[in-house]
């Protein structure tokens, strides 16, 4: 049977925020033992917990954190949601603007999660002034 749609909403609201708690390892947790990372979609797939464990170690070193800009909806298995997220590179701070779809199994674990964005969804953030 498939969730409702308030379980997929707290299975990403638990997500979003076990990933801001900087914890990788709870949110590969988060994951089937054969599900599918596409980050963004068109990228290389990233596939299987030990991967998905090793890809949220270096996204969460990063100190990106992810904001929810918009209600999470769902339909089916699946829950979609929008999210900026803010990403520390060499030339400064970028805003990254992602829509994130989650397919979910019967027992409440992502199987594919899917970001969608590209260059055209990033903006530079003017450097703080302290």
């Amino acid at each position: 049977m498939p969730l409702t749609h308030a379980e997929i909403e707290t299975r990403i609201r638990a997500y979003v925020d076990t990933f801001n708690a900087a914890d990788p390892q709870g949110v590969a947790d988060l994951f089937a033992d054969d599900a599918v990372v596409e980050d963004p979609v068109g990228s290389r797939r990233i596939e299987g917990k030990a991967d998905i464990l090793a890809f949220y170690q270096g996204a969460i070193a990063g100190g990106a954190p992810l904001t929810l800009s918009a209600p999470i909806t769902s339909a089916a298995d699946t829950g979609a949601f929008a999210m900026s997220v803010i990403v520390n590179t060499p030339d400064g701070r970028l805003n990254i603007d992602v829509i994130e779809l989650q397919h979910f199994n019967s027992d409440g674990k992502v199987t594919h999660m899917k970001a969608y964005f590209s260059n055209d969804n990033m903006r530079k953030l003017e450097a703080d002034h302290a």
